[in-house]
């Protein structure tokens, strides 16, 4: 969804650190298109890390469409380079993409055959068949940038709502969460705790009621943020309710609002759509997910589950739904 060339074309020698950092991350070690490992190749216009054979078809969709360049042959300019960090990798990238692939499409794999691979990729980036349809880009002067760590979401297609969002003041929308449960949770007292949750997102701050002797509670608690402009992760923490001592950590995780934030600013008002799954937050090495988690129109509302397994800690497991609440609702 972005074909964004920067004004900043300084050629850069060698392989710049940004761009190797880019590539440890573990979505970024496989092609974005079949799943191959070690991508040497990669689309520096949409964002994406490619294997050599599905480099040589993102070449041939011509480079209006997928500017290729070889990670370790080429030289990259800073808005290459740029572009590559913007977005953020393959899971970002795939969030759109791929946000409306059918379960049963045959998405190709390392040793698909050419007319397979060919198929998936065009119907992918060149027809854009995986989008929403008032998102495809007709024109190549577009931009997607991840929201990810405070970075913006912007395109053509919705530069309008951005702008008014951010006129409005600091938020840009409001964060209702509903604690769930947790299962297995970790033993801090004798043989069981007291757990409570608490949800931290830039400098707010709110947590749920304690469960007494409960390593499987059920809270079914709904909490309430303000998401700011420039916003991060919202951070997850169980804590263990001591009388005598010092609340006793039971584990943490975070959850990443790109996909749900982007998806609901670029899909406008979601009481005039139907019910369909309009983003998803993929299951990586480097977070949390027990399972790929899918943003939903449910009823005119923004909603999307997520199952964490917690960080830090020897065992234990958290439900979660979202609600994304436009600031006009």
């Amino acid at each position: 969804m972005s074909n964004r060339y920067s004004k900043n074309d300084k050629p850069v020698s060698g392989t710049p650190r940004k761009l190797k950092e880019l590539m440890l991350k573990s979505d970024n070690r496989i092609c974005a298109d079949c799943g191959a490992p070690d991508p040497r190749w990669a689309s520096a216009n949409i964002g994406v890390f490619i294997c050599l054979k599905c480099s040589d078809v993102h070449r041939r969709l011509g480079s209006d469409i997928s500017k290729v360049l070889s990670v370790t042959l080429d030289e990259w300019s800073e808005g290459d380079i740029d572009s590559m960090v913007e977005v953020g990798g393959n899971s970002y990238a795939n969030s759109i993409y791929e946000a409306f692939l059918p379960k049963e499409y045959p998405k190709p794999k390392p040793h698909s055959s050419n007319e397979d691979r060919t198929k998936f990729i065009r119907s992918k980036y060149e027809l854009q068949e995986f989008l929403k349809p008032s998102l495809r880009i007709v024109s190549s002067k577009m931009s997607f940038k991840s929201c990810d760590s405070g970075k913006n979401f912007d395109s053509s297609v919705n530069s309008n709502d951005s702008r008014t969002a951010a006129d409005i003041g600091e938020f840009v929308g409001v964060l209702r969460v509903k604690v769930i449960r947790g299962t297995n949770l970790a033993v801090r007292d004798m043989l069981t705790s007291d757990p409570y949750v608490v949800l931290t997102l830039g400098q707010q701050r709110v947590q749920t009621t304690v469960k007494k002797s409960n390593l499987n509670p059920i809270w079914n608690e709904e909490l309430t943020l303000s998401v700011p402009r420039r916003y991060g992760a919202l951070k997850l923490q169980v804590f263990d309710h001591d009388l005598f001592s010092a609340d006793d950590i039971m584990g943490e995780a975070e959850v990443d609002l790109q996909p749900m934030v982007t998806a609901a600013m670029a899909f406008g008002d979601a009481k005039l759509l139907g019910d369909m799954q309009i983003g998803k937050w993929f299951k990586t090495r480097d977070n949390a997910l027990i399972t790929d988690s899918t943003v939903n129109i449910i009823n005119g509302n923004v909603k999307q589950e997520v199952f964490l397994k917690l960080q830090n800690v020897e065992s234990g497991e958290m439900e979660l739904e979202l609600e994304w609440i436009p600031l006009d609702a």
